[in-house]
């Protein structure tokens, strides 16, 4: 029995880590997904996770896995691809370091992806928006944070890793504009709106002097996590919903404002290529999903095609005399016709 425990340090450590040059959001996400597969199969085979093997790990225990998560922890279809993601990438390693396993790490390989409704992106329309980013006190230091936060989310569209890391350094008030280190490593500079910069500005100048180099800090002090931006977003939602009865109806986590920037960026410009680039996206492909949930996109279509003509008439009800009449004609058609087919099967 060949133990799993040193070949996922190594998979996280070594691999992930410093051969692939994984971001710490993406070790975090595998971390996670192998913390559940490991509690699930130590509770179904009746073991401690430390003691568990390879050879347990097999298609059988992955594929019940998946159903734990769609079914008792009621994981959406697109959770349940994440986490299968991870344990293949696992597998994949494994390859070259368990040959003797080949058989099973490519069983494993065979778990199929679950396919997922492509639905259209959530956003906020101009009114939420306004309402939200006039949500915080700006009388209060948690309010100007807050409120720079926002701006910034909205804005540059960032997701909740690059604006919890966005660090004093990345700022550029002068020429008003943030660098930005996003997904996969990629760097990219990102103009700011005049209220953002002023946003900005005022936080900046009540932040004070701290050893964190991040950008927003929390009132100890400490770098505001994806989890606390995510719950200062939630007060604030609910504040808005106040005065925007429409932001009541809408759940709005960190990336519906992500999104929201994505269709402000493509309504202002009419150009996929501009939103791709300003979200940072590698390709058109994962950009293209805004384009379906614009409407403007289809009403341009609409104006510049020639529709066919409309045939001109008028329905007129039949009368109903003459429905009764031609209805008992037929009645009548049909009872000779079967007389006359009893008639031939006698003879």
């Amino acid at each position: 029995m060949t133990p799993v425990a040193p070949h996922i340090e190594a998979f996280l450590r070594d691999n992930l880590s410093r051969h692939r040059g994984a971001s710490q959001h993406t070790c975090d996400s595998y971390a996670y997904s192998f913390q559940l597969l490991f509690e699930f199969a130590a509770t179904r085979l009746r073991t401690k996770p430390s003691s568990l093997s390879l050879e347990q790990l097999d298609s059988e225990l992955v594929s019940a896995f998946l159903e734990y998560l769609e079914d008792t922890r009621r994981n959406a279809p697109e959770t349940r691809n994440v986490r299968l993601a991870a344990i293949k990438s696992f597998f994949h390693f494994l390859e070259h370091r368990q040959p003797a396993a080949l058989e099973q790490i490519r069983r494993v390989l065979a778990v199929p992806f679950k396919k997922t409704t492509s639905r259209l992106v959530p956003y906020l329309i101009r009114e939420e928006v306004q309402a939200l980013l006039d949500a915080p006190d700006p009388t209060t230091r948690d309010g100007i944070r807050d409120r720079a936060m926002l701006h910034l989310a909205v804005c540059a569209g960032l997701r909740v890793s690059e604006l919890t890391g966005l660090r004093t350094g990345d700022v550029t008030l002068p020429s008003m504009s943030i660098r930005i280190l996003g997904k996969g490593r990629r760097e990219r500079v990102l103009p700011l709106w005049k209220t953002t910069a002023a946003a900005l500005r005022a936080w900046l100048a009540i932040r004070g002097t701290v050893a964190t180099p991040e950008l927003f800090i929390s009132q100890r002090g400490e770098p505001l996590s994806r989890w606390g931006f995510a719950y200062v977003l939630k007060q604030h939602v609910g504040t808005a919903g106040q005065l925007c009865p429409g932001l009541q109806k809408k759940r709005v986590s960190p990336h519906v404002l992500r999104h929201t920037c994505a269709m402000i960026v493509l309504q202002a410009t009419q150009d996929i290529r501009k939103v791709s680039l300003w979200l940072g996206h590698a390709s058109l492909a994962s950009t293209e999903v805004y384009t379906r949930g614009d409407p403007t996109e289809k009403l341009e279509a609409i104006e510049a095609i020639v529709p066919p003509h409309l045939r001109k008439g008028a329905f007129r009800p039949q009368d109903k005399l003459i429905a009764l009449l031609r209805d008992t004609a037929v009645m009548e058609s049909k009872r000779s016709t079967n007389n006359v087919k009893r008639e031939r099967a006698t003879r």
